[in-house]
Formats: C-alpha cells, structure tokens, sequence
C-alpha cells in the first residue's frame, strides 16, 4: 500500500524501470563497446594506439636498411667519413663515430617512425629532433615476403624497434667493408621476433620471421667436436686459450668486425667474401642493437642467441646486455654452455 492511499500501477513502474534502463543504455553502450573491442581487437577503442601488421612492419625495415646502407655506401666511397671519437668502451677502446653513421641512422629512424609513430624506436645513434625529417613510405610488400609471409596484428604498446644504423664501425674506418651491415630489429614484449642484416657494400640482405619464414637458410654441415668459432678480432686472443682448452687445439678461431656479419657466418651466404663458423662468442658487454636482429634471425631458423649461461636476452629495459652471449645452430646449445664455464667470468669486465 503506498502513502497517503495511493496505489503504484504496475505498469508505471514497469515503464519506469525501461526508461531508466533507456538511460543507463545510452550513457554506457559506447564504454561498453570500446571494452569489447578493446579485448576482441587488443587495442583501445578510441584515440590510443592502433595495432601493427608485423608482415608490413618487416617490409618496412627491409627497406629501412636498405636506405640506411645507401648513405653508409655513399659516404665511404667519397671517402667522407669525418670520423670522431664518441666514446670508450668498457674495454677502454675508442668508439667511432661517422657522417655515415648519423646520415644511415636519421634515414632509417625516420622512415621507420613515419611508417609506424606509435612504436618505440631505439637507435645506437641520437636523433637529432631540430633536423626531424618526414620519409614516406608507399606501403608496399615485396613479393617475397608477400608470399612466405602472413598479416599478423600486435598491439602497438608491445613492440620495440632497435636498429643499428652502421654495424662494424671501427673496420668501416679501415676500410674493410666486409664486416659492414645494416640492421633492424622488431621485438615483441621484449622477444626478438624480425630480423634483418643488410650488407651495404654488397646490397645482400638476409631477413627472417619467427613463425613466419625467411629468405635465408641455415647451413647443412657443422663440426660439433671441433667447431670454428667466429669472436670480436679485440677479442681472438681471450677467447682462443680458452677454446682450444675445451674443444681441442684443433679448434679454429675467426677474428671478425660485427655482430651482424658474425652471425651470417652461421648462415648460408651466397657471397665469396662471408667467412663461415659454427659457433659465435662474445665475452664482454654488448649492446643490444648489435645483436637483436642476428638473435631474431637465428631463433626464426630454429638456432640460439643466448647469454654465456644460457639465459635468454630480453630485448625491453636497458640497452646493453651483460652477460657475453653465445650463438648457434643446428648445435646442442646447452652443451656448448656446458664446455664453457670460464668463459662467463670474464664477460663482465
């Protein structure tokens, strides 16, 4: 009974309850629907960062190192570099620094940042924000890729781009040009997932996807006993007792410029000048612009990038990884790091 004597309709309340159901309708639905796709699509529904193709994302870096390895080209052959020291390594080594390292760098930055301005870009070189120039990109996809490559969508928010603009700086000076790549690197929630290594002087490039395909193979026959073992040429001699402790005195070591010429040398190359190793070693600090893209190559080929004692490198965070690294494939990894326990120690210095 209500008050006063006065009877609720049932029918009043019930248009009531619906127009008040009308209200709460409008005013929710469209949180509602953006809730939905946020969780059906991975991305947020309006005004945040839309998801990335990662066939188109591959296709662009290729590119990418491909125009960076332009300039490197460029300026090496006019003979241009205006080398200055940058720096020192942990090592107490001079770090170079070219025109053709900050022309590659600011042509791949840019195309890669025109291309995709929602993904985290991390270069070896700074970019100088007051030049900022605006590289198209057409969108398209190489044939090659087109077909051994699927569209697979990733939210923006979880990729990282690393390039190196100019691998193989010091031998770049000197004139071995061999050593030197280009490369681009895309990984997804910290783990390499697109690698690719230009080789300017030759225009070679070899790219890989994990779970996707590559146009680069690994190569067929390995000496697991007596492996050739590719290092850094500042560090053959560290490197060469300890190995041939392990493996044999028979074991050859590979001085080499690089970390993305190393790991080609893993790898089937068409190219007389691409020496060839079974296992790559490096016992010092390394940046991770140096081997994200080989760490990407190689685990798309079913191979292995891993510190000294076997723990994987995460490509998020800072940009150095401290624990040396050690590289292979078709290989038992494990029991590589198994021969090599002293190798580690050293790493850190």
């Amino acid at each position: 009974m209500a008050p006063m004597g006065i009877r609720l309709s049932p029918l009043g309340m019930a248009v009531f309850c619906l127009l008040g159901l009308g209200v709460l309708y409008h005013l929710y639905s469209g949180f509602l629907a953006g809730r939905f796709a946020f969780f059906m699509l991975g991305e947020p529904a309006a005004g945040g960062a839309a998801a990335v193709d990662l066939r188109e994302l591959l296709a662009v870096s290729v590119l990418a190192a491909a125009r960076g390895g332009e300039e490197v080209k460029r300026v090496r052959e006019g003979n241009v570099l205006n080398a200055k020291a940058k720096g020192k390594t942990r090592e107490g080594a001079e770090e170079q620094l070219t025109t053709g390292d900050l022309l590659s760098n600011r042509r791949m930055f840019y195309l890669l940042k025109s291309a995709f301005p929602a993904v985290q870009i991390n270069s070896e070189e700074r970019v100088d924000t007051a030049e900022q120039d605006t590289v198209p990109w057409d969108r398209s996809i190489p044939e090659d890729i087109k077909q051994k490559i699927q569209p697979k969508e990733v939210p923006a928010e979880s990729v990282t781009v690393w390039i190196d603009p100019l691998d193989a700086t010091q031998e770049y000076t000197e004139d071995l040009r061999q050593y030197v790549t280009t490369m681009v690197c895309v990984a997804v929630n910290g783990k390499p997932v697109i690698g690719v290594i230009h080789k300017p002087f030759s225009s070679y490039t070899a790219w890989a996807m994990v779970d996707g395909g590559s146009n680069i193979k690994a190569r067929s026959f390995y000496n697991e006993k007596t492996p050739r073992i590719i290092v850094s040429r500042s560090h053959a001699g560290k490197v060469e007792q300890v190995a041939r402790q392990t493996f044999g005195n028979k074991t050859v070591i590979i001085p080499a410029g690089g970390a993305g010429y190393k790991v080609l040398a893993l790898l089937d190359v068409p190219e007389k000048n691409q020496e060839e190793a079974d296992v790559y070693i490096h016992v010092t600090y390394i940046k991770k612009w140096d081997i994200c893209a080989g760490n990407a190559v190689l685990r798309a080929l079913g191979g292995h990038m891993t510190t000294l004692t076997g723990e994987e490198i995460s490509y998020t965070g800072s940009d150095g990884n401290e624990g040396g690294l050690i590289a292979s494939i078709n290989m038992n990894h494990r029991a590589l790091i198994e021969k090599l326990p002293d190798l580690e120690k050293t790493s850190h210095k």
